[in-house]
């Protein structure tokens, strides 16, 4: 009965991890990227200067620039200079923030002049192909949540075949082919299980009204609007009324001065914290039933506070609305999104899950690897189906990474003012990608993942030189970054690939050592 288990959850690790596990290595490179995704935003759009400016100064200069050219418009929405997004920009209309899509202005937070920067998918193509895959969004979502449960089959059957799973981390056989990738993912899987665990649970828990729907159908007749403003705070429950009728109030309500935002930004930085206040969202500018809601930036604490805000007049200046503690249930769910989307704790959070990531894609790719040494071990190297997984390996590890360092790339390269521009970006990474299966499919594996590999590694590690001539005058400190972690990635793709050929020769040399002796006892 022991053995029958075991072996039955051998199997369904080795097909959940190799079918889905192409997809589940796309999801947690992209999400790894998506960690810094406003820096690559930032990145992207040289264009925009980075001015030491402070949030409330920066709102007065939005203000200004408002009034005088949209002093008629119902709603204004202005971004606030944050240390991960630097600039600054304003919106009118519905819109809830300013930052990023079409009829977005970005300022001088110094001049107040506008600035123009080239269209790019930015960073926020990771963020958004780390959950819907670039599918329509609700398929992509689906997609996603079945890949996520398969992973989380994936790790319990995992624990329950490698029974001494504690002892195979501290174990590492370099040099011996299927045991050294064998070896490289318990230890990859052991060393962060609860992060694995973590991050695919609560990857679930955001979506969960689109999941597990029952239970509010039930309670809420299927009105998931009702269950929202049932959920939502005092203060958003406040506001929902009064944007119904904003347009007709802005007309009927006389006249009257704006209060300086920089006294509303510096009274909501009182409670959520210096330098914590992201955007501004003023209805009805100029009149006397004028309104701001300050925001703050994701980020201020582990509950995901997304949509929260102060409610302020906007003539007087006095606090109309706090946010009031989340509920229970409530708050369990937000400190659920929190935890995976980890806009908490800073940088040091952010590397933390930075590195997490990295060795996760390593896990997986390590995992998908394996399946193909070991069917090939066992006399199968002419299986179609073998050709086929290892050309797809290739493509989605050494491909995916290659079509991602191809994107910064392009938009260095791509004229500033080509039009449509960000549908150029997609086109040369996904043509990049497709690219990447059909080179993996012609060559031999081995020379396929080097080559890619390599390829991936110069254009990783001379990043930095096309930037200096692309853009030269528009580096700062968080751009350097960038392209200081992007070279050093780089260097770790060149030290594999240099490192292929070595471990290729132990494990000949291995196995010629093991053949002599047979040989000599069968004459």
């Amino acid at each position: 009965m022991k053995g029958s288990l075991t072996q039955s959850m051998s199997w369904l690790h080795t097909w959940c991890g190799l079918l889905l596990g192409w997809m589940l290595f796309a999801i947690f490179l992209t999400g790894t990227l998506a960690v810094f995704d406003k820096e690559i935003n930032w990145w992207m759009q040289p264009e925009l200067s980075d001015q030491a400016l402070s949030p409330a100064a920066a709102a007065n200069v939005a203000q200004r620039w408002l009034a005088e050219r949209h002093l008629d418009e119902t709603n204004w929405n202005i971004s606030l200079p944050t240390a991960r997004a630097p600039d600054l920009a304003v919106s009118v209309g519905e819109r809830r923030r300013g930052g990023g899509g079409s009829g977005v202005t970005h300022l001088d937070p110094l001049s107040g002049e506008k600035i123009e920067p080239r269209e790019t998918i930015g960073g926020n193509f990771f963020f958004h192909f780390h959950y819907t895959l670039h599918l329509p969004r609700t398929l992509g979502v689906w997609v996603v949540g079945f890949a996520a449960m398969a992973m989380l089959v994936a790790l319990i059957s995992g624990i329950i075949i490698h029974k001494k799973i504690f002892k195979e981390f501290f174990t590492f056989r370099p040099a011996k082919g299927q045991r050294s990738w064998l070896d490289a993912h318990n230890a990859s899987a052991v060393l962060l299980l609860p992060f694995h665990l973590m991050i695919t649970y609560t990857g679930l828990a955001i979506f969960f009204l689109l999941y597990m729907p029952a239970a509010v159908n039930a309670l809420y007749d299927g009105d998931r609007q009702a269950y929202f403003r049932d959920g939502q705070s005092g203060q958003a429950a406040e506001q929902a009324p009064r944007g119904e009728g904003r347009a007709s109030k802005a007309v009927s309500a006389p006249a009257a001065p704006l209060r300086p935002l920089s006294e509303i930004v510096s009274q909501a930085e009182a409670h959520y914290g210096q330098g914590m206040i992201g955007s501004l969202a003023v209805s009805n500018p100029g009149r006397a039933n004028a309104q701001v809601t300050a925001r703050p930036v994701l980020g201020n604490r582990i509950e995901l506070t997304k949509g929260e805000g102060m409610l302020f007049d906007g003539v007087s200046g006095k606090l109309i609305q706090a946010p009031e503690p989340s509920r229970t249930s409530q708050l369990t769910q937000r400190v659920l999104a929190g935890l995976h989307f980890a806009q908490f704790g800073g940088y040091p959070m952010r590397w933390l899950y930075f590195i997490c990531g990295l060795i996760s894609c390593a896990m997986i790719g390590t995992g998908l690897v394996l399946y193909a040494v070991k069917q090939r071990k066992q006399a199968k190297a002419n299986s179609q189906f073998l050709r086929v997984v290892e050309s797809l390996n290739v493509a989605v590890v050494a491909g995916l990474l290659l079509a991602c360092i191809a994107l910064l790339w392009a938009n260095r390269l791509l004229p500033a003012e080509l039009a449509a521009r960000q549908n150029w970006e997609l086109r040369l990474f996904f043509g990049v990608w497709a690219l990447s299966w059909l080179h993996g499919w012609l060559r031999k594996p081995l020379s396929a993942w080097r080559e890619q590999l390599m390829a991936a590694a110069l254009l990783a590690t001379s990043l930095p030189v096309l930037d200096l001539w692309s853009a030269q005058d528009t580096l700062d400190v968080m751009r350097l970054s960038l392209l200081a972690s992007v070279a050093s990635m780089g260097l770790l793709l060149g030290w594999t690939v240099w490192k292929i050929p070595t471990v290729i020769a132990s494990r000949n040399a291995r196995s010629a050592r093991l053949d002599r002796p047979a040989a000599g006892a069968s004459s």
